[in-house]
């Protein structure tokens, strides 16, 4: 007997990441270690079935063999303008990850991951859950995420402990 003629539909689940770049790294940071990013993009698929990354990330044009490497690792960049402000540089993402998350790939995907420990995301992910879309969200450090997302909690995942999996090591 065929599938075609059981009426049987295959249904592939399609799980897209929205990764705040800042967010994630800077998490991972403060925990002593560094992130090798390729080897994230594989985690993520591995782990969570993910069939697109989105990496939302201030755009620096110094930093274009940074963002040729993270093309070929796997993800899809999407840009921020950024700005200089006090010796700093400045690229809020959440703007885009919001909108590339709620409107411009919706439709795309069945299942969403968030990556990020940021609470200006709390009404993304609340909004996600509501419409059955919402996988996981991955906070990259357990001791510095806001609180505002642990009504959440069951959607929770972190990174504390994939140093041993993730860690960014020159050598290899």
């Amino acid at each position: 007997m065929s599938l075609k003629t059981c009426n049987i539909k295959l249904v592939k689940n399609r799980v897209y990441a929205f990764i705040d770049s800042q967010n994630l790294n800077l998490g991972i940071l403060d925990q002593g270690w560094k992130l090798d990013f390729k080897r994230f993009r594989v985690y993520l698929k591995d782990k969570y079935k993910v069939d697109k990354a989105f990496l939302f990330i201030g755009y620096i044009s110094e930093n274009e063999a940074l963002y040729d490497f993270l093309k070929k690792s796997g993800y899809k960049l999407v840009f921020k303008p950024t700005v200089e402000t006090d010796k700093k540089t400045k690229g809020n993402v959440d703007a885009e990850l919001v909108l590339w998350s709620a409107a411009v790939e919706y439709k795309n995907y069945d299942k969403a991951i968030i990556v990020s420990g940021d609470g200006d995301f709390r009404c993304l992910v609340e909004y996600l859950v509501k419409k059955r879309k919402m996988a996981r969200v991955i906070i990259p450090n357990r001791q510095k995420f806001s609180r505002l997302l642990w009504e959440f909690r069951a959607y929770l995942d972190f990174a504390n402990n994939l140093k041993s999996k993730l860690e960014y090591n020159k050598e290899k």
